[in-house]
């Protein structure tokens, strides 16, 4: 298996101490820039209001199976939080695609590092991406002591 790189995002954000636990909720802005190779790729890109974006999370421990989070007190399995830290660490974002400047892209809504790879971008349809009902019991628990506003 092989993954190309398509791109670099540049954020505010430099070392991980000043990442938010989840980007979605905060409002500061980035670039992803694409690679002139790729950027025919982007055409017709205005016509999504939102994209999930794929990049490889470069600063990870790739050994952690088991982590906290900073919605509760409890240890949990990676694959059941969002963790950078995993064997695979792909992150994904699902950010407002606020500008398209020739092959670069300014968007809000993530918490990548600074010069974190970047794997992909596809468009989100909330009528296909988003499901419902869906939840995580350990983060219900964690809202319902109030460690989670949202």
């Amino acid at each position: 298996m092989q993954l190309k790189q398509i791109g670099v995002i540049h954020s505010p954000y430099k070392e991980k101490a000043n990442a938010p636990p989840q980007g979605r909720l905060k409002e500061d802005q980035f670039e992803i820039e694409i690679y002139p190779e790729f950027a025919a790729g982007l055409k017709d890109i205005e016509d999504a209001s939102h994209l999930i974006v794929l990049y490889w999370c470069d600063k990870a421990d790739r050994e952690t199976l088991i982590t906290n989070t900073p919605w509760d007190d409890e240890p949990h399995g990676v694959f059941v939080t969002r963790s950078p830290n995993r064997p695979n660490p792909i992150a994904f974002d699902i950010v407002d695609l606020v500008s398209q400047q020739g092959n670069k892209l300014i968007v809000r809504g993530m918490d990548a590092l600074d010069n974190s790879p970047l794997l992909d971008i596809k468009p989100y349809n909330s009528q296909t991406d988003a499901i419902s009902g869906a939840k995580i019991t350990w983060f219900e628990k964690a809202k319902k002591n109030k460690r989670i506003s949202k």
